[in-house]
C-alpha cells in the first residue's frame, strides 16, 4: 500500500506480508496530530528504505531509536512508532515487535497477525486566513503581529518546522482588518520599532518565531512582560544584524533546549556548546518563553555563533509597500530579511561564457533587443553566508532567486494529485538532443516513486501551446528562445497567448529565457530556472543534465542552481524565478545533501557532508548520516561536519542512494565513482 500526500505530491510505499484492506479510523490516539488514519491487519511491514524511527509509549516517551543496521526486540506492549519519512507517519499497535534494518530496507515484525493503525500528517501548511492592511507602518505592524498565531506551540518544540504553521496572508486595502482568532499568542514578548517599513520588514521572521507583538516606539528593542529589555541595534552588527542574531540564537538554543522534551536525543550542537555555557537546560525547558529568551540572549553571540547551522535563506527586499503581500511567504521559510541600499544597484549585465566551440542558444539580434530592454535593471542582493539568496522588489537580481508573488499564490491553488510525478521534456533542436538521453539517467530510477515521463521533439507553435496547457510537475525545455518567445519549427510562441499555463515548475535551457519564465509564473506556474544571457550549447547540455539530476534527488530549484553555480558549471547567467523553494521530488534522506570526499591516508577517507534544508525540513530540522559508529544527530543547514571513514564504511554509505559528490574538486555522482581511482 502507499501513503500519499496529494497536496505536496509525496508518496511512501509500505509492503505488507499479506494483502490488506485499509479501513478508515479516527485520527485520535496518536499523541501527535495526524491528518488521516487507517487500520490494517498484518504480521509484518517493510519500508522501501531506512528512515529514522522513534518507538514511543502512548504517553510519548521514547522507548528506543532505530536507524540503519539496527535490530530491536521489544516485549508485548502498546507502542507508537514514529517514522520520519517524506510524509510523517505513525504506527500504533499492541503487540511485541521486532525491528530490523539494513542499508536498503526496514522491517517491523509483529510475530502474528496484528491490528496496526497508521496515521499520516502532511508537512504542508497553508495560510489559515487573510489580513487586510493599509501600507501605513502602524497598520503593517498590526498585520505582522498576527504571524505568531500560526505557531502550533510556543514551547521550544516550535523550532521544529512541522510545528510552525504558515503565517496569515496579507492583502493591501484601504483599512486594517484582522479576522477573529488571529491575535498573536500570549507570549509576553513585543518588538518596539520606529514607524518605518524599512525597519518593520527585517523583523517579520523574528516576530513570527517569537509570537511577538510589533508596536511603534522611538528605538528598536525587544521587550518582555517580565521587564527584560534587549536593544535591537548593535555597535558592530547594526539593526538588521542584531535582529538576525536574535532570530538565529533563539531558534538554535530552542533546538538545544527541546532535547529535554519529547525529543531526548544526543544532539551534536548541544555537546559542542554545553562546555561553554552555564545553563541547566532541563530547568530551562520548563520555563516560560520570556525567561528562556532572556537566558538565551544573556549568552554572548560569539559563544554559540560557530555552532549555529548555516541559515537556509536570506532575502533582500525593497521598501515598496506592495512587498507587504509577499512577506508572509518569506517568513514561512524563516528567511532573514535585509533592505536594499542604492549602492547595491549593478550596471553590468551577467555575461555568458564565450563558447570555444559549438553554437549559442540564441541570436545576435536578440541580444540587441534585450540589452536595450533591460539596461540598468540588474541588482546585486546583500551578500550573506546563507545557503540560498533571494530578491524581492524591482530589478533583476544577480545570483539570487527573483521572488514573484503570484508564484506562491499559484502554489496554494495547485490542485491535489495522488498520481506519480509528471515530467515533460521538450527538445526543439536536434543539435541539443544530447542534453536528454531518453531520460534514463536524468529522471526516474526511484524505486519508491512513480514517474511519468513524456518526451516531445521539434514541436510546432500549436503543439507547444498544447503541452504548456497540460498539467505537469516539471517542464524541461531544450531549445532556442528569442524576443520573449519559444522558437518552434513554424514560428515563435509567447506565453501571452496561453490563458492558463498548467506547468508547475520548469527549466528553460535556452538563451535569455528570463522574460519567458516570468510570464509563465504570472500565467500559473510556481517556479523555474531561466537565463539572462546567451549560453553556449555545450555548456548548456552539462548544466541542464546536472540540474535535472539534482532536482531528481529532492533538491529545491534554488539549491540545485546554488550547487551548480558553486561547482562553477554555471555563472550568473542562470537564475531562479518565482518560488525557488519548490521541489520536484522528495529526498530519500529527508534533507538533500552534498558530499565532499578526499583521502586522509591509504586506508581512510575524509567525508564532509553539506545539507540543503527545504521549507518542510527547514531550520531546526535534524539530520544524521547513516555511518557506522555515528549515534549523534545534527541540526540541518550547511556543513554538519567531516568524518573519517574506511573504504568499506564509505562503500556502504554511498550505496544508500544516488549522492552528489565533489571529489578532488570534480563534481560526480556516487553511482559513477570508482573508489580505487581516488
Amino acid at each position: 500500500m502507499t501513503v500519499v500526500d496529494p497536496i505536496q505530491r509525496r508518496q511512501f510505499p509500505i509492503r505488507t506480508s499479506t494483502p490488506v484492506d485499509p479501513t478508515p479510523v479516527d485520527t485520535d490516539g496518536f499523541r501527535f496530530p495526524v491528518d488521516s488514519a487507517a487500520e490494517i491487519v498484518t504480521n509484518r511491514l517493510v519500508l522501501p528504505y531506512v528512515v529514522i524511527t522513534h518507538v514511543r509509549t502512548l504517553d510519548g516517551d521514547v522507548v528506543t531509536k532505530v536507524e540503519d543496521f539496527s535490530y530491536e526486540q521489544l516485549p508485548r506492549g502498546e507502542y507508537l512508532i514514529e517514522l520520519n519519512a517524506p510524509i510523517r507517519i505513525y504506527l500504533r499497535a499492541t503487540s511485541d515487535v521486532t525491528i530490523a534494518s539494513s542499508t536498503e530496507r526496514m522491517e517491523f515484525d509483529f510475530g502474528t497477525e496484528t491490528r496496526v493503525r497508521i496515521g499520516a500528517r502532511s508537512y504542508h501548511d497553508q495560510p489559515g486566513a487573510t489580513v487586510t492592511t493599509t501600507a501605513t507602518p502602524r497598520d503593517a505592524m498590526a498585520a505582522i503581529s498576527t504571524f505568531g498565531s500560526a505557531l502550533k506551540t510556543t514551547s521550544p518544540e516550535r523550532s521544529l518546522p512541522s510545528l510552525r504553521g504558515h503565517p496569515p496572508k496579507i492583502k493591501l486595502g484601504d483599512r486594517l482588518h484582522v479576522p477573529d482568532g488571529l491575535s498573536p499568542p500570549d507570549t509576553g514578548v513585543r518588538i518596539e520599532l520606529p514607524s518605518r517599513l524599512s525597519m518593520i520588514f527585517p523583523t517579520s521572521s523574528l516576530a513570527y518565531y517569537l509570537g511577538a507583538t510589533v508596536v511603534p516606539a522611538d528605538e528598536p528593542r525587544l521587550v518582555t512582560d517580565s521587564g527584560f529589555v534587549h536593544p535591537l541595534d548593535h555597535p558592530q552588527r547594526g539593526f538588521e544584524g542584531e535582529v538576525e542574531r536574535v532570530l538565529k540564537q533563539s531558534l538554535f538554543l530552542d533546538c538545544v533546549t527541546r532535547t529535554e522534551g519529547l525529543y531526548r536525543i544526543p544532539l551534536h550542537e548541544r555537546r559542542v556548546i554545553e562546555r561553554h555555557v552555564d545553563v541547566a537546560f532541563d530547568d530551562l525547558y520548563e520555563k516560560e518563553l520570556p525567561e528562556q529568551l532572556e537566558t538565551y540572549l544573556d549568552i554572548p553571540f560569539e559563544t554559540v555563533e560557530d555552532a549555529i547551522p548555516t541559515w537556509l535563506l536570506s532575502t533582500t527586499v525593497t521598501d515598496e509597500p506592495s512587498n507587504l503581500e509577499t512577506i508572509p511567504y518569506l517568513v514561512n521559510a524563516l528567511s532573514t530579511i535585509s533592505m536594499k541600499e542604492e549602492s547595491q544597484r549593478q550596471e553590468s549585465v551577467p555575461e555568458a561564457r564565450t563558447p570555444i566551440d559549438g553554437f549559442l542558444r540564441g541570436s545576435e539580434v536578440e541580444r540587441d533587443v534585450q540589452d536595450e530592454r533591460n539596461s540598468g535593471s540588474y541588482v546585486a542582493p546583500v551578500r550573506t553566508d546563507s545557503v540560498e539568496r533571494a530578491w524581492l522588489g524591482r530589478g533583476m537580481p544577480v545570483s539570487a532567486n527573483k521572488i514573484i508573488k503570484s508564484a506562491f499564490e499559484n502554489k496554494l491553488e495547485r490542485s491535489s494529485s495522488t498520481g506519480g510525478i509528471d515530467i515533460t521534456v521538450v527538445c526543439n533542436e536536434p543539435e541539443m538532443s544530447p542534453e536528454y538521453d531518453s531520460g534514463n539517467t536524468l529522471y526516474g530510477k526511484r524505486d519508491e516513486l512513480e514517474f511519468d515521463i513524456d518526451v516531445h521533439r521539434h514541436l510546432s507553435v500549436g503543439e507547444l501551446e498544447s503541452v504548456l496547457s497540460e498539467p505537469t510537475d516539471f517542464l524541461h525545455y531544450i531549445g532556442h528562445s528569442r524576443d520573449g518567445e519559444f522558437v518552434c519549427r513554424d514560428g515563435g510562441l509567447s506565453t501571452d497567448s496561453i490563458d492558463d499555463v498548467a506547468v508547475d515548475t520548469f527549466l528553460l535551457n535556452g538563451c535569455r529565457s528570463y522574460e519567458l519564465g516570468a510570464e509563465l509564473i504570472n500565467s500559473g506556474s510556481i517556479g523555474g530556472i531561466v537565463t539572462y544571457s546567451e549560453i553556449a550549447n555545450k555548456s548548456a547540455i552539462t548544466i541542464g543534465r546536472t540540474i535535472a539530476r539534482l532536482l531528481n534527488r529532492g533538491f529545491s530549484l534554488r539549491s540545485a542552481l546554488t550547487i551548480t553555480r558553486e561547482q562553477r558549471l554555471v555563472g550568473n547567467q542562470y537564475i531562479v524565478v518565482g518560488d525557488g523553494s519548490i521541489e520536484i521530488t522528495q529526498s530519500e534522506s529527508g534533507t538533500p545533501f552534498l558530499c565532499y570526499l578526499g583521502t586522509e591516508t591509504e586506508t581512510e577517507y575524509e567525508l564532509r557532508i553539506a545539507t540543503y534544508p527545504t521549507v518542510d525540513s527547514g531550520m531546526g530540522s535534524l539530520f544524521t548520516p547513516f555511518i557506522d559508529d555515528i549515534e549523534t544527530y545534527f541540526l540541518s543547514g550547511g556543513d554538519i561536519g567531516t568524518f573519517r571513514v574506511d573504504k568499506e564504511t564509505l562503500r556502504q554509505f554511498l550505496r544508500l542512494e544516488k549522492i552528489p559528490l565533489v571529489v578532488d574538486g570534480e563534481f560526480v555522482w556516487s553511482t559513477d565513482l570508482d573508489l580505487e581511482s581516488i
